[in-house]
């Protein structure tokens, strides 16, 4: 019984640790028992704060350890009433006019800069492992892009799964319902949320260049950039899968349901049949934006071989009998044997065949990292490090909180000009910087440093101008040259324990290269690098190297209070406009106080270099010349599809969740509909 003697302040525990101590405790006697709750009830009072309580330094993340942080705010802003069926545009509120923030010499009274919460290093001073995170059961949620997915992962929480075991089965089910978004030969990002002991955990499944793969690989023979189809549509823009993998980690972590019972209701979805979805049917047909290749049409085709049509019944025994491999092999599955030599063929094929070879697949291993986490608005944003973009995101939101953005309202011009400034600021930052820290250096700590995000907001004006450079920061790079496609999905699931899973997944752009093996499509990650290697004699950060994660827009978001209790987790698809689809919908739920429904139904606006486009007839003509005024002229037409879900806890300690409209997703909980309540922090 040596461990009651541990610190009242003892680091976070890992899950494994957790269940070992639990065992441990329901084993001891009697009177042991007892005396560990009279421990408990006095690490309650002496773990109050006091005057002479020293400031915690934040975790070591990917970059290296945070300076000391300020204190955290006692309460954070309230969250709004929740209105799960307000679907259209938030009422309008009055708009305060306020001055833009004073320059980098100090610092607006009005801004708060809460740290981040020390529950993701230990424990906060006001609650210690013995009675923190205790809350009821609650029914499960999922949100995720297609009905069935959400009713796989459904079906596995039913059944006492965790929230990482659903995340597998919800993958599984949007490889078969939604392959032209992600499949188990893609990547992904996936942060979770362990309810019991506050920790966050960041896994990395993003794809990798083969070890033969060259900087110049997407260069013609005269130096130029490929023509992007085309580059594509080749056998090197495959990267080395890492979604399976990466759900393999984790669930051998903190997963319950043994791993090959995850992958039956999509075996049977596959084998028995479904009705082809809306956006399947549209992507497959002559209107898609990304033609299907011949390839992609003979796997997705009726038995008479013509294209699918909604609502048409498609078999996919070929997935099947993938998953019923990989159910019963893991990710060994994809790196060995059969299948990783259909692979091998698939990506040696003309026209510009790639290198990959058997130990690029059999190498792979996923990572499990710290989370990046930052302060917006009284709570904490946290998001997976690079080489996913979401330090970009933590930056836009630190430059938007030292303006007066949240004294605004979704009906005011200067708030969503403000929004577009910071978000070009952000790219010019992003796309110079951000990349495979394992291959670069990333300046993570200075990008988020609150002197240098002080130094970027002076740039916001009054007008919009050039395209803003980005941020002097002595770390030698050249132009970057990557173009993202508008692809990928994402899911959120929650569990009865309030475990929490935010995961965006993509095989890239719509089919991925298209080219298809064992009844899925491998993925063109490798496009995501610069097509440039290099410029006026400076690397680029995201060029093409062996063994390199190329730079993702993917960022899956967690939020959690000042106390380290989960509030939120969002996440959308839509290549780099993801950004802006995540930024807009924390703006909209933690500054504007609208419901996470409302958040996401906010119009897309997209800025970045010289181009501004957004959802014109979401926007009201006397907002649109208000941004005009300013000199921003909004175009339809350019990565304005996001596909938002998310949830929120309510401040009954239940949950919530909502979906985009301009997609075919929902999120659904095992409980009958609940009446509207208010947000966590509404307390």
């Amino acid at each position: 019984m040596r461990w009651w003697t541990w610190s009242l302040r003892a680091p976070a525990f890992t899950p494994t640790e957790v269940r070992s101590m639990a065992r441990r405790r329901r084993l001891l006697p009697p009177l042991a028992a007892l005396t560990l709750s009279v421990v408990a009830a006095l690490s309650m009072v002496s773990a109050q704060p006091t005057a002479g309580d020293a400031q915690t330094p934040s975790a070591p993340g990917a970059s290296g350890s945070a300076p000391i942080a300020p204190a955290v705010p006692a309460t954070a802003p309230p969250l709004p009433a929740n209105d799960s069926a307000a679907s259209g545009a938030p009422a309008e509120q009055p708009a305060a006019a306020a001055p833009l923030p004073p320059g980098p010499t100090s610092t607006p009274a009005a801004v708060p800069s809460p740290a981040v919460p020390a529950v993701l290093q230990a424990p906060p001073p006001t609650a210690t492992w013995f009675h923190r995170h205790h809350h009821a059961k609650q029914q499960p949620w999922v949100a995720a892009a297609n009905p069935m997915a959400v009713d796989a992962g459904l079906e596995i929480l039913a059944k006492g799964g965790r929230a990482v075991d659903a995340a597998v089965a919800v993958q599984a089910m949007l490889g078969l319902v939604e392959p032209q978004s992600s499949g188990v030969a893609g990547g992904a990002f996936l942060m979770y949320f362990d309810a019991h002991t506050g920790k966050l955990t960041a896994f990395d499944g993003r794809e990798k260049a083969p070890a033969a793969a060259q900087p110049d690989m997407f260069l013609d023979e005269h130096g130029k950039p490929l023509p992007y189809v085309e580059a594509v549509r080749s056998g090197r823009s495959t990267g080395v899968p890492g979604v399976m993998a990466m759900l393999f980690t984790a669930h051998r972590q903190l997963g319950t349901v043994p791993w090959k019972d995850l992958f039956q209701p999509a075996i049977r979805a596959a084998s028995q049949g479904f009705r082809v979805p809306a956006r399947l049917a549209m992507f497959l047909g002559e209107g898609s934006p990304f033609p299907p290749t011949n390839e992609v049409r003979m796997l997705f085709s009726r038995p008479d071989g013509e294209p699918l049509e909604e609502g048409d019944l498609f078999r996919n025994p070929e997935y099947a009998r993938t998953l019923q491999r990989l159910a019963q092999e893991g990710p060994r599955a994809l790196s060995e044997g059969e299948i990783a030599d259909k692979i091998m063929r698939a990506t040696h094929q003309p026209p510009l065949p790639g290198t990959m070879v058997l130990s690029d697949l059999s190498s792979y291993r996923a990572d499990w990292t710290e989370p990046v986490c930052r302060p917006f608005h009284g709570y904490t944003v946290c998001v997976p490090p690079p080489p996913s973009s979401g330090v970009s995101l933590l930056e836009m939101l630190e430059m938007l909180d030292h303006t007066d953005i949240a004294n605004r309202s979704p009906s005011d011009p200067q708030a969503w000009f403000l929004f577009a400034q910071a978000s070009r600021l952000m790219y010019a930052d992003r796309d110079r910087y951000v990349a495979d820290p394992h291959f670069v250096h990333v300046p993570v700590e200075r990008l988020l440093d609150p002197a240098y995000v002080r130094l970027r907001v002076q740039l916001i004006g009054e007008h919009a101008g050039a395209p803003p450079p980005p941020g002097d920061i002595p770390v030698p790079r050249g132009h970057d040259a990557t173009a993202e496609s508008a692809g990928t999905s994402h899911l959120v699931v929650v569990d009865a324990d309030g475990d929490v899973v935010s995961m965006t997944t993509t095989v890239e752009s719509i089919f991925g290269s298209g080219r298809t093996v064992a009844g899925f499509v491998l993925n063109n990650q490798l496009t995501d690098f610069s097509f440039v290697p290099s410029e006026g004699g400076q690397p680029v950060a995201n060029a093409v190297h062996g063994g390199k994660r190329p730079r993702s827009s993917m960022a899956p978001v967690i939020v959690v209070d000042h106390t380290g209790d989960f509030v939120a987790a969002l996440g959308s698809p839509g290549g780099n406009a993801i950004l802006e689809y995540n930024a807009k919908t924390l703006v909209g739920l933690l500054a504007w106080k609208l419901s996470l429904k409302q958040a996401i139904e906010l119009p897309n606006l997209i800025a970045r270099g010289d181009t501004f486009s957004g959802e014109i007839a979401r926007f009201s003509p006397a907002l649109l010349a208000g941004l005009r005024e300013r000199g921003i002229e909004l175009k339809p037409g350019h990565a304005e599809n996001s596909g938002l879900h998310g949830v929120v806890r309510l401040a009954d300690g239940s949950y919530e969740g909502a979906a985009d409209s301009r997609r075919e997703g929902v999120a659904r909980t095992l409980a009958p509909a609940r009446a509207p309540g208010k947000h966590a922090a509404a307390r």
